[in-house]
């Protein structure tokens, strides 16, 4: 194990980050830093800054109230399901997330190769969606996830894609109908995890 000073990580977002429904050991960033230590990465549980419902614009607001110190190993970003169901413009969304991917950098010290974006989920397969329009909804995420992709690819940040695991998962969820359990979480952490630990050898922060 390199040094012995843990990392630092720092995971933005909204319900799917804070793990609406589920224990907190169940959140997906928390079992990424669990498996990651069991690893030997000297990783930090995750400082979370998330709330159920949140848009881009008020995960922006957010930050600004939880106001993170320090410089981060990792920083984790994955946001927009909201602004696709308050039926919010991808143009909008563009402008806000490419203000959250800068402010994720500043946390990770400058590097964007320390900073992972994860790809917005489909809740269109959910019971909750029920008598919606399926389609509609996936074709708005995957407007909305092309839009997140390209920003993550134009400054150099990672990007992990759990969009179409998250559409074979349609019943892994809480009691709402809606959110995902702690079972569909750490299928999720099996597409991440690959995606951190490359980012923490390439950085040097691995053991």
């Amino acid at each position: 194990m390199m040094g012995h000073k843990p990392l630092r990580y720092l995971a933005l977002g909204d319900s799917y980050t804070i793990g609406e429904g589920v224990e907190e050991n169940e959140q997906w960033p928390m079992q990424m830093a669990r498996r990651l230590r069991a690893e030997g990465v000297l990783l930090n549980d995750p400082k979370i800054v998330a709330m159920t419902g949140w848009t881009t614009d008020e995960l922006g607001a957010g930050i600004s109230e939880a106001d993170p110190h320090g410089r981060y190993d990792l920083v984790s970003l994955l946001i927009g399901v909201n602004n696709q169901y308050r039926s919010r413009t991808v143009d909008e969304y563009r402008r806000q997330f490419r203000e959250l991917l800068r402010q994720a950098i500043v946390f990770a010290g400058g590097n964007a190769s320390r900073v992972l974006v994860v790809s917005i989920p489909d809740w269109g397969v959910t019971p909750f969606a029920n008598g919606r329009e399926r389609n509609v909804i996936a074709s708005d995420i995957d407007d909305f996830n092309r839009t997140n992709r390209e920003e993550a690819g134009g400054v150099g940040a990672a990007y992990a894609d759990i969009t179409p695991l998250s559409r074979k998962q349609g019943r892994m969820v809480v009691g709402d109908g809606l959110h995902p359990n702690g079972e569909a979480y750490a299928a999720w952490t099996d597409l991440v995890l690959p995606v951190a630990r490359q980012l923490l050898a390439a950085t040097g922060t691995s053991s």
